[in-house]
């Protein structure tokens, strides 16, 4: 029965993805990546949120609780509420500069308004490199979902459907097919959430749950562990919304009110979140072996659910894996095409692209083959590199007269830095790596525009 449900809802999401092409024609490559800047709230909302609530959702967050103590996931909570008030004020912006630069991609913006093709070579390729990570994160938890539901499979039987179903996705409508097959993802994924922390509290009680849970691990944060929370917390936050993805999103809408209505309804998402928790304190309290934390979530579903309910358990966890592999691929593929490859004619960068999205499922699927990690280790790799983008978008939307030079600069002292602390194990008393290099990434920034205009003034 489980696995009748999980294909059902499967066959169901590439209908959704057939019929959202329908009545659009042949299509552009605007339309393909961006919708042609058509979507109402509707689209744009579950699109967005599709892209935020992903399988870190159901596997990650329960599995840093599981490993790390239910002090681990504040941040987890603190920096996605931080980040939607940013995104009410700056992703209306972000979609008036996309207009004015009839940008499809992050790098269209830098080049649009800075004209340095090195600055858009430099954002276009970090884009690229840190992007990676992001993919092997779906992969990583697609196969922890799969398996923590008990389909014993190889991972690389796993992670090459997940690939092909994620292309086939993007191969019928592009965007359009993530948007709808977001509804489907969003509906299953609640629900899924709900149902199995209504269970936790159904069968073995909340009170109890949380009473055995407490014996094993600290809800206690030291100094360490607060300046760490509290950091990641504003990094990931300024990060959120320069996500190439993220900023491709917002580009689908069609209208800059458009996004301030969907920024309104985003944080309701959050609601959600109880019933993750007790999934994860239901799975510490029975001292489940799991092969990996990221199964924590599954392992409680597994104990608690009838066959039918996990059907549509594992279906939520994969189109949430799936959903957002689409969306990175929507992201890189025109990155190369358009910016990588300038010389592209438009009518062959959708083919290109979609090439480059063959390409890079590939290299996530080895990468997670060979090196799986903690989802939230990859997590924090891919905001390490794509944060420092931040001053740049920032002076973008602002208007401001910077240099592309200090900009170029900034972001790559930024990313080296951050990469060189993390991979040296560098402490600063628990202060996130990344916050460290976006202020080095500002500073340097500074000093380079500024410069000449201190070397003026010597002069006279």
């Amino acid at each position: 029965m489980t696995t009748a449900v999980f294909l059902g809802f499967i066959v169901f999401s590439l209908y959704l993805a057939i019929r959202s092409g329908k009545g659009h024609g042949a299509q552009s490559m605007h339309d393909f990546f961006v919708a042609s800047r058509q979507f109402g709230a509707f689209l744009v909302f579950f699109l967005a949120a599709g892209e935020i609530y992903s399988i870190g959702t159901m596997v990650g967050f329960p599995g840093g609780i599981y490993a790390k103590g239910p002090t681990y996931g504040v941040w987890f909570l603190g920096y996605i509420l931080l980040a939607y008030p940013l995104g009410y004020f700056l992703g209306p912006r972000i979609w008036k500069a996309g207009s004015r630069y009839n940008a499809i991609t992050l790098p269209d913006l830098f080049k649009g308004h800075y004209g340095s093709r090195a600055l858009e070579l430099i954002v276009a390729g970090s884009s690229i490199l840190f992007l990676l990570p992001w993919g092997q994160l779906q992969f990583t938890g697609l196969v922890a979902a799969l398996k923590g539901l008990g389909w014993d499979f190889q991972p690389v039987y796993l992670i090459l459907i997940s690939a092909v179903l994620a292309f086939t996705y993007i191969a019928i409508s592009g965007v359009r097919a993530s948007a709808y097959i977001a509804i489907l993802k969003d509906i299953l994924m609640v629900v899924a959430i709900v149902m199995t922390g209504v269970a936790v509290g159904w069968k073995a009680g909340v009170g109890d749950v949380f009473h055995m849970a407490s014996l094993q691990v600290s809800n206690h944060m030291d100094d360490t562990q607060l300046r760490f929370s509290m950091s990641t917390m504003l990094f990931q936050a300024l990060g959120f919304y320069v996500m190439p993805f993220a900023v491709q999103n917002f580009f689908t809408a069609k209208s800059a009110n458009t996004i301030r209505r969907t920024q309104v309804a985003m944080p309701l998402y959050m609601l959600m979140y109880p019933f993750l928790v007790l999934a994860s304190y239901y799975a510490i309290s029975q001292n489940l072996q799991l092969a990996s934390p990221n199964e924590a979530f599954f392992a409680a579903a597994v104990r608690l659910l009838p066959g039918w309910l996990l059907g549509l358990v594992a279906a939520g966890a994969a189109l949430s894996g799936l959903l957002v592999l689409a969306g990175i691929c929507l992201a890189i593929g025109p990155i190369v095409a358009r910016n990588l490859l300038p010389g592209l004619p438009e009518h062959r960068q959708k083919s290109g692209a979609k090439v480059v999205i063959v390409v890079y499922l590939l290299l996530s699927i080895v990468m997670t083959l060979l090196t799986p990690n903690l989802m939230l280790t990859l997590i924090n790799t891919t905001y390490y590199g794509v944060t420092q983008f931040f001053p740049g978008v920032m002076v973008i939307l602002f208007s401001l007269k910077v240099r592309p030079l200090a900009i170029a600069l900034g972001i790559l002292c930024g990313q080296v830095l951050a990469m060189a602390l993390y991979i040296s194990h560098a402490d600063f008393g628990g202060i996130n790596l990344g916050l460290i290099s976006l202020a080095v990434n500002v500073a340097v920034a500074a000093a380079v525009h500024y410069a000449p205009r201190m070397m003026r003034m010597q002069a006279a």
